[in-house]
């Protein structure tokens, strides 16, 4: 099933969802290097805002993907779609909630480490849902072109 969102053929969903995975675990990144002792703010203001931009990320991202999801007829892929999806705006929901904490809690390090515990339930969960979406696309083939016949024999002949 080709992609509805692409650009020359070009699926967009996966094209954006490596910035907020990037963006989201290098704040636990952060968060790690602000509890390993040097409680220094550089790391405490570099996670918040890695992780500000993770959520913006996501959000990019996951309007090309509601469009790949409503182009799914099979009704096994749907499900597992719709798992994705859902765990996608769980985690989404879940990041949010953390910046809000980390914007009304003060410095210190007992405080913060609620919000580190958030993102590495946040970074799981979305480890979780990059499984099924890896599924949807190497096993379910969710917006992957498919060969046109003649090249498909070309290739097998090679």
């Amino acid at each position: 099933m080709n992609s509805r969102a692409s650009v020359r053929k070009h699926p967009i969903h996966p094209m954006l969802i490596v910035f907020p995975i990037a963006l989201w675990i290098f704040s636990l990144v952060c968060d790690l290097a602000y509890h390993t002792g040097s409680y220094n703010p550089f790391w405490q203001a570099l996670a918040f805002y890695s992780m500000l931009a993770g959520i913006v990320g996501a959000l990019a991202a996951a309007v090309p993907g509601f469009v790949d999801y409503l182009a799914i007829h099979d009704g096994q892929v749907k499900r597992i779609a719709m798992i994705h999806m859902i765990m996608n705006l769980v985690v989404v929901v879940l990041f949010i909630f953390n910046l809000g904490i980390r914007f009304n809690t003060s410095t210190d390090p007992d405080e913060q480490l609620f919000a580190t515990i958030l993102s590495v339930i946040g970074v799981l969960l979305m480890a979780v849902s990059g499984w099924l979406g890896g599924s949807l696309v190497y096993i379910h083939r969710v917006g992957v072109q498919t060969a046109p016949e003649s090249m498909d024999q070309e290739n097998r002949a090679a």
